[in-house]
């Protein structure tokens, strides 16, 4: 159905004359009466009738005036849920523990004004194409490859990485560690899955230190991960610093800094250049201006994390 016509039908019962409704649309009386002409034609009944005192609808029109204005009314809805700084902003996150995470919720605190939509996609190529496509609007990843062409990326965190251990274990105690001392300390972390990116930091972090990641079993989550370290004297796992964990009183897990160097995860900001979205401009602006200060020890990145992206 032809949105223009069924306007013209609404201005015109609201005008109550052709002509008025003409000037209303900024349109000819003549354009009027063929939009209205291909409306009744297309619905099969009459619409309007003349009166002494101009144009009324039939009892046809009436019947059809309301779901006029509820089309119209809906065209409305549908143009604004995509009209940029009248939609929520789309962002991607790999999960709500994580620091990606905590940047969106400080930058919703410090922009409250800026509707936010989170989505969780599952790694950085998935995420990379949606904001690609358009399907969101931005994406806080660690960024292996150059984004596509039209995309950009920008380095927004910096995070160090940390060895988690149960109170039973060897490092418990330690106010820090190098990473060379985890040389033959079994590493668990079930949740790498081949070909994603964070698969290919721990993997790029083992082959530099000489380290042993074992990624066997099944992965049930993170309480089960917390609990299975928090009961061995011989697992340790890695988390992020900013990662977000919960855990019962007595498992007493302990967090250890990695230091000398500290390994860091580079979290990147992934956009499509074209995007006029305002909250992402916004968005950018925030994170650039609160970036975090490097650590002031000494750190590694994967030969892919270049500078900047």
């Amino acid at each position: 159905m032809d949105l223009k016509a069924v306007r013209t039908f609404v201005t015109v019962v609201d005008a109550g004359q052709f002509q008025d409704a003409a000037d209303v649309l900024g349109i000819t009386q003549q354009a009027v009466s063929k939009r209205i002409a291909a409306l009744e034609k297309e619905l099969g009944v009459r619409l309007f009738t003349r009166t002494p005192r101009g144009t009324a609808p039939t009892i046809d029109g009436q019947a059809f005036l309301p779901h006029a204005r509820e089309l119209l009314l809906a065209e409305e809805r549908a143009a604004a849920s995509v009209r940029p700084g009248r939609r929520a902003l789309r962002v991607d996150v790999l999960g709500a523990r994580l620091a990606p995470a905590g940047l969106l919720r400080a930058f919703h605190e410090a922009e409250p004004g800026t509707d936010l939509d989170i989505v969780t996609l599952f790694d950085a190529a998935t995420a990379v194409a949606a904001v690609r496509s358009g399907t969101i609007d931005a994406t806080v990843r660690a960024v292996t490859t150059k984004p596509p062409e039209g995309l950009r990326a920008a380095r927004v965190l910096d995070e160090p990485i940390q060895v988690l251990t149960g109170p039973g274990h060897p490092l418990a105690g330690a106010r820090s560690v190098t990473p060379a001392q985890l040389a033959g300390h079994r590493i668990w972390m079930p949740g790498l899955v081949d070909g994603t990116e964070w698969a290919d930091y721990y993997g790029s972090l083992a082959a530099e230190f000489g380290l042993t990641i074992d990624s066997v079993g099944p992965n049930f989550g993170i309480e089960p991960l917390l609990d299975a370290v928090a009961d061995s004297t011989e697992l340790v796992t890695f988390v992020g610093e900013d990662t977000r964990l919960v855990w019962p009183a007595g498992h007493d897990l302990r967090r250890v800094p990695l230091t000398e160097p500290t390994p860091v995860y580079p979290h990147s900001l992934v956009w499509a250049a074209a995007n006029t979205h305002p909250g992402l401009a916004a968005l950018r602006t925030h994170l650039a201006a609160r970036r975090p200060a490097r650590p002031a020890t000494r750190t590694w990145t994967p030969a892919w994390a270049v500078r900047g992206v």
